[in-house]
């Protein structure tokens, strides 16, 4: 146990401290403080609260089996080079999981029962950061080559996890983008505040060191330049894993939604994080002097409020249709150990823009040039479980820009998914076996294509397992780890 007593000396949750809001609206950096060597003292206090629990919840609330009493009890003792041994042990890329995963693991803390929990995530990316700075992350080249050649078409986490586990197997893995740069939603969904990817980039040449390779431009099953064929696909590789995402996003085919000036989330966000990267685009979604609607009050709203600001929006509003989560978990409906719905606060929310829940959207209100000027919303209702506008409750929001975040489908139904005519699944999503095998031969699946829309957090979990599938479906046997199992679920009521 790293402190018998910490949890009682300690009572407090301690973060590094985020940068003044009008310091880092002015740049795309991320949020946070760097953190300096001599600033890592709050970290170990940190780990010392972890009471080394007889069953450590924490596990059930993290798909990755972390080992987080381990590595709690390693920092806590300033052994940073076995905790960051502990944490790779189970975790490829925890500087990702460390900034873009909302950290169900704190939501399972035993200490969280009636104090603060601990600060897992923050002692995650702390690890690995420093395991970075004392260039301890190295390349893990495999011990022998096994002759068998795997294509991993996506470059999400699930995809990247899958690659680099099949790389250290001892396979030949090539992974195919269809986008200009690997990474995918790392690369183009998550804003640079949330994730500089300079932190992408280190991990890639990593796997590339290690003899992964990357290829992009090529749109597996596309028609037009970069198209290749799943046919020739399985002709030239001996195992295709499909980690292609949930990026089919749910509209919203209300009166006016043919205006201009109204976009899917992740399309702005895109083009935004293509901006940031140093690419000129023709005609960019930009927020500059308007008002910003965003409809959509999870994570990608969340997003999309802190681009706008930083793009130099007059006014941004997130509507929700639900109701106004609490700020505490309510024990009743969401009883520890189970990930409760609560209101978010994220750097986002810190720097301006207004938040309106129970609003729903009916309609928008379109100038004489077809350029979207408002949207009308009302107060929504519950009828026999639907949420619906209330009538006379209507009103009109001057909107200049709309960007709808609403969440998303599944994957794509085109593609990949349409040349091998895969099975789907109920919701849309790509079917597969209890050893992640989809209805073509020699051929897995993983990640939110799979899964559904899902965290960072899950699809790693997923590509580890489904690596560990395709390694035995290759050589009959696999030593690698599966930490999950097709279709399992966090603990939810």
């Amino acid at each position: 146990m790293a402190d018998p007593r910490g949890f009682l000396k300690n009572r407090e949750r301690e973060l590094p401290p985020r940068r003044p809001v009008p310091l880092r609206l002015m740049d795309w950096r991320e949020v946070y403080e760097v953190r300096e060597k001599g600033q890592l003292g709050l970290v170990p206090r940190q780990a010392g609260r972890c009471m080394d629990c007889g069953i450590a919840f924490c596990h059930q609330g993290c798909p990755l089996g972390n080992l987080i009493p381990e590595w709690n009890e390693l920092v806590y003792r300033e052994d940073w080079h076995e905790a960051s041994e502990r944490l790779h042990a189970t975790n490829n890329f925890p500087e990702f999981t460390g900034r873009a995963c909302p950290a169900p693991c704190e939501s399972s803390c035993v200490l969280g029962i009636n104090q603060p929990p601990v600060t897992i995530k923050n002692v995650e990316v702390s690890i690995v950061e420093k395991a970075f700075d004392e260039d301890w992350v190295t390349p893990v080249e495999p011990t022998r080559q096994t002759g068998k050649s795997v294509a991993v078409v996506g470059s999400g986490p699930a995809g990247l996890a899958a690659a680099q586990q099949l790389t250290r197997a001892g396979h030949t893995v090539v992974v195919l983008e269809k986008s200009d740069r690997i990474g995918g939603l790392l690369r183009y969904g998550i804003p640079e505040f949330k994730l500089e990817k300079r932190f992408v980039e280190r991990r890639l040449e990593q796997m590339e060191a290690e003899g992964t390779r990357f290829r992009t431009g090529v749109d597996v099953g596309g028609t037009g330049e970069g198209a290749v064929s799943m046919e020739s696909l399985q002709a030239r590789f001996d195992a295709v894993v499909l980690a292609i995402g949930a990026s089919r996003p749910r509209d919203l085919p209300v009166a006016g939604r043919e205006a201009s000036g109204i976009h899917m989330a992740m399309e702005y966000l895109t083009e935004a994080n293509r901006r940031v990267e140093g690419d000129t685009l023709e005609d960019p979604i930009d927020a500059h002097g308007k008002d910003v609607i965003i409809i959509g009050g999870g994570d990608t709203g969340a997003d999309c409020l802190g681009t706008a600001l930083r793009q130099g929006a007059r006014s941004v509003t997130t509507l929700a249709i639900g109701v106004q989560p609490p700020e505490e978990r309510d024990p009743e409906r969401h009883p520890w150990p189970t990930h409760p719905v609560l209101l978010e606060v994220s750097g986002a929310h810190e720097e301006g823009g207004e938040r309106s829940y129970l609003a729903s959207t009916t309609g928008f209100e379109v100038d004489e040039q077809g350029h979207v000027a408002g949207i009308q919303v009302a107060r929504t209702q519950f009828v026999d479980g639907r949420r619906v506008p209330t009538p006379g409750t209507e009103q009109v929001l001057p909107a200049q820009l709309v960007l709808i975040a609403m969440g998303f489908q599944g994957p794509e139904q085109d593609g990949a998914v349409s040349e091998l005519g895969l099975e789907l699944d109920s919701r849309g999503n790509i079917g597969h076996a209890a050893d992640w095998a989809t209805s073509a031969p020699g051929v897995f699946t993983a990640g939110d294509c799979a899964r559904g829309q899902s965290l960072i957090v899950w699809a790693i979990a997923e590509g580890r397992s489904c690596a560990a599938a395709v390694d035995a479906y290759l050589m009959g046997s696999s030593a690698l780890p599966a930490p999950v199992s097709p279709g399992e679920l966090p603990i939810t009521l």
